[in-house]
């Protein structure tokens, strides 16, 4: 069964709301102000069910307007998700101002199909009738309500005349509406708040992609509540899931109608962000005033609202009829994603002057990149990926920024990602995305930091991670590790452990800087356990004591000398020559303390405490009151 959102539009007291219970049997006027007035105030829902030209069935939900002046922002409200429109036109009465009103609406929407309908065909005569009809076509011509592809019916709702016909045509254009999808990710925007004693809270919208099934988790935005669906129902009865392109009611948990509003959004949680800040493609009417920057208008997008500061790109002014690009300052939150269609109106006197489709918001704004916008305005999936994940630069991107900046589901970017990662162009590391370009720029920066740290440390054999990110856009540790690995794999570099060193790089020594090794080495190896002072053999070397610092430095990287406390360094061979003789004791004596420790080892009490402090650190004994056991 495919569903299909109806929605009227035109002047007032052109039938509008006659002609939809005549369709369906249902009164859409719902309040008792418009019941006494005689006129639609506020948005009106009726169904029906039709068959289709190919025998399928038609669920066709129906959003009804008010068509007063001071009502387009009910109007608004009602008509952002409808697929096609009943463009009503009275056959007494022909096109008047809210009927061009009403009808740029839907053009700037983006709404493709359609049906005019010129009503009250009873209460003139055919030449009437027939006037109108020329009036309209015209007014209609080289628009997609043209005459030439989308049908005029003239129906009477108080005699019925006509409402069959209208049925086949509404069924006709329905058949070759493109079904909303029901794989993407669910978005409901609010139009109706209310409680229903029994259920509790009850919101109603129209489903504009997605299914939201029952028990489901959902958050409100731009609340950022947490929400459950209790129920559903679609078109009045109770469901277990309501699938894109569906009016439908869901009675929530966790939130109370005082915390809800038309204008808020419902939607899976912790995927999509809330924005003040889009950046879009906007229309001037023709019938428009020109826009200056910097001008303050209304804006609204599905059932939300509000007021947004307009800057223009590359314009001062944007004139009657132009098209460019803009950014959006909102007053409120909303969640707006790329593709949306909005109508911004004179900010006063209030009247319809534009509208446009959402091309970002993604939060880094102004988004002043031309070339950026271009590729988003053309709309190729694979190009628009490719750019946001290059926008991010050395920071990276992820599928979950992806789906948020996108709409996208995770299944559709995991498939446009294959070619993108196959042939280089991004760069895969987990979640994380690395564009080619932003991975080049990194590794020259690596390389030249390397090369820096070389030429101005030649005595050290690498430099640490950590510093190196310091010096580089690299500073994530997966960034980094990307960074690395390609350079690893290109021969550039090299990462041992901790540190990182061009290839073929160690130390390089001056003679009088490796003979002064020779003694340091010499001086420890020679000493056993009765080492002499640091600072002693540093003094009786030829290189200044930076260098002689330098030298120890790398000596204790290297592990050939090792420090156990701020005083004593010892020969890596001594201290292991320790521990084989303490572990030996494990037999024969399993403790020992530290008079029998010196007595082992002939040294002074000086040393045999930091001794057997690192024995203890490195797990040959253990510490037992005054005593050590050996392990």
């Amino acid at each position: 069964m495919k569903s299909v959102i109806v929605g009227t539009a035109g002047h007032i007291d052109h039938g509008k709301t006659a002609l939809v219970k005549a369709l369906t049997g249902i009164d859409a006027d719902r309040l008792e102000e418009e019941k006494r007035r005689g006129i639609t105030i506020d948005i009106g829902f009726a169904h029906l069910e039709l068959p289709g030209p190919g025998g399928e069935v038609l669920r066709l939900g129906f959003v009804d307007v008010p068509g007063h002046e001071r009502f387009v922002r009910n109007m608004l409200a009602g008509v952002g998700g409808i697929d096609l429109v009943l463009l009503v036109i009275a056959a007494d009465e022909g096109i008047k101002p809210q009927t061009r009103e009403h009808f740029d609406i839907c053009r700037l929407l983006g709404i493709q199909r359609g049906v005019t309908v010129l009503t009250k065909s009873d209460a003139v005569d055919k030449d009437t009738v027939e006037v109108v009809r020329l009036e309209v076509e015209d007014f209609l011509r080289e628009s997609f309500l043209d005459a030439s592809q989308s049908p005029i019916v003239e129906i009477s709702a108080l005699t019925g005349a006509g409402i069959d016909e209208l049925k086949r045509a509404i069924a006709a254009v329905a058949a070759h509406v493109a079904a909303k999808d029901s794989t993407a990710i669910a978005r409901l925007p609010i139009d109706r708040v209310f409680t229903m004693k029994g259920f509790g809270t009850v919101v109603t919208g129209t489903l504009i992609s997605g299914t939201i099934r029952k028990e489901e988790e959902l958050e409100v935005f731009p609340s950022s509540q947490r929400v459950r669906v209790r129920g559903l129902q679609v078109h009045g009865a109770a469901a277990e899931q309501a699938v894109a392109g569906q009016r439908t009611a869901v009675n929530l948990a966790g939130a109370t109608v005082e915390e809800l509003s038309r204008g808020m959004t419902l939607a899976p949680p912790d995927m999509f962000r809330s924005t003040q800040r889009v950046d879009v493609s906007l229309s001037l009417l023709l019938s428009a005033k020109s826009l200056k920057n910097k001008s303050r208008v209304h804006f609204h997008a599905y059932t939300m609202e509000t007021i947004a500061e307009v800057t223009l790109y590359d314009l001062k002014v944007l004139r009657p009829g132009g098209s460019c690009h803009a950014h959006l300052k909102m007053a409120g939150e909303a969640l707006l994603l790329p593709g949306d269609h909005f109508i911004v109106r004179q900010f006063s006197p209030v009247i319809t002057i534009g509208g446009g489709v959402v091309l970002n918001s993604s939060g880094r704004f102004p988004e002043k990149s031309r070339d950026f916008l271009e590729t988003l305005a053309v709309g190729n999936p694979i190009a628009i990926l490719e750019r946001r994940i290059s926008r991010q630069f050395h920071d990276g991107s992820s599928i979950s920024l992806l789906v948020a900046e996108t709409g996208w589901t995770e299944a559709f970017i995991e498939s446009l990602l294959v070619a993108m990662v196959n042939n280089g162009r991004v760069i895969r590391r987990g979640n994380l995305l690395l564009h080619a370009s932003a991975l080049d720029v990194l590794k020259s920066q690596v390389v030249d930091a390397i090369e820096a740290f070389h030429k101005k440390d030649p005595l050290t054999k690498g430099i640490n991670k950590k510093e190196l990110t310091d010096q580089t856009d690299a500073v994530d540790d997966d960034i980094f590790a990307i960074v690395a690995e390609s350079l690893v794999r290109e021969n550039k570099i090299e990462v041992i452990g901790d540190l990182v060193r061009l290839p073929g790089r160690g130390v390089v020594m001056k003679d009088e800087e490796t003979e002064s090794k020779k003694i340091i080495e010499a001086a420890f190896a020679s000493a056993g356990l009765k080492v002499p002072f640091l600072k002693d053999v540093l003094a009786g070397l030829k290189v200044d004591k930076t260098r002689a610092q330098k030298i120890v430095t790398l000596m204790l990287r290297d592990k050939v000398l090792v420090k156990i406390s701020e005083d004593l360094v010892f020969h890596q061979s001594a201290l292991a020559d320790l521990k084989r003789k303490v572990s030996a004791l494990k037999a024969s004596t399993p403790k020992i303390d530290v008079a029998r420790f010196k007595d082992l080892t002939g040294v002074s009490r000086k040393y045999a405490i930091p001794l057997l402090e690192y024995l203890d650190r490195e797990r040959v004994t253990r510490r037992v009151g005054d005593s050590r056991e050996v392990l």
